[in-house]
């Protein structure tokens, strides 16, 4: 009795996709450690080396890089493209979450301006830092504006067009956050925090927009007044920190909350 010819296993062509996609995950996790080495602000390099290794133990950079390759993970969840080949058992990639790959978008940004406002950081007029909705620099009163006014102190133009210049090399919607105390104001011109906060938030769109020629349409304002501290206002010091514009590049989670930018509209003949 004749035996049945063993079938010819399937040759899988692709398999140096697995080892390109850890060389990848391996040379991002390089820089990353590069960057983070170069950083004075040990906590925001803390930050973002946390931010990384949780991406890479759960296996989401790995997910990300097999997902461009075309190719599949393992039952574990873990990235090894094309390991399964045609027509292998298909798993479901496991979702990424954004609030991760948000620190890769933006740190060109973030070390851009880190270099560009070094000065000003290490004399206390700003700080910058990232969190999931995005790039954040927070500019205080005492450096920027005037007590209880809306007028921008022209001293800081230099350090307003640094930002601008960040602002123009990105296509993301900036968000100006207007932040007080909360010590009630009452003055010939503001009746409320609220409208102090929001007119701070404008008078810096319109400095970037006229001065600057950052687009209005990547922009947006808003006014918090007392309603987002980052201290308690229960020192002087305290409420130092809480009156500030923050100048948001949103990352594209935090895109998601805000509309649609508009267009320019046809110029009338």
């Amino acid at each position: 009795m004749s035996r049945k010819a063993k079938p010819e296993e399937h040759a899988n062509h692709e398999r140096w996709l697995v080892s390109y996609s850890d060389f990848i995950t391996l040379m991002f996790a390089f820089f990353v450690v590069m960057f983070a080495s170069s950083q004075s602000d040990k906590g925001r390099a803390k930050q973002v080396s946390d931010s990384v290794t949780k991406a890479l133990t759960e296996g989401r950079v790995t997910a990300a890089v097999a997902a461009v390759l075309g190719g599949t993970v393992d039952d574990k969840g873990v990235g090894n493209a094309m390991k399964k080949g045609p027509g292998g058992s298909k798993t479901e990639l496991p979702k990424i979450a954004k609030e991760d790959l948000v620190v890769v978008d933006l740190l060109p940004s973030m070390q851009y301006l880190d270099s560009e406002l070094k000065q000003e950081i290490a004399a206390g007029k700003l700080q910058i830092r990232l969190e999931a909705r995005g790039l954040i620099v927070s500019l205080t009163e005492a450096s920027f504006f005037a007590t209880g006014d809306d007028a921008v102190n022209p001293a800081a133009y230099a350090s307003i067009g640094k930002i601008a210049e960040a602002i123009k090399r990105l296509p993301n919607s900036v968000r100006l956050e207007g932040n007080t105390d909360s010590v009630p104001i009452h003055n010939s011109r503001f009746q409320n925090n609220w409208e102090l906060s929001s007119a701070r938030a404008i008078a810096m769109l319109q400095l970037l927009v006229t001065r600057f020629a950052v687009s209005e349409y990547q922009l947006a304002v808003v006014g918090y007044a007392d309603t987002h501290p980052v201290e308690d206002n229960d020192t002087e010091e305290h409420r130092v920190r809480n009156r500030r514009v923050d100048v948001v590049i949103l990352s594209r989670t935090g895109t998601q909350a805000e509309p649609p930018p508009g267009k320019p509209s046809p110029a009338k003949k």
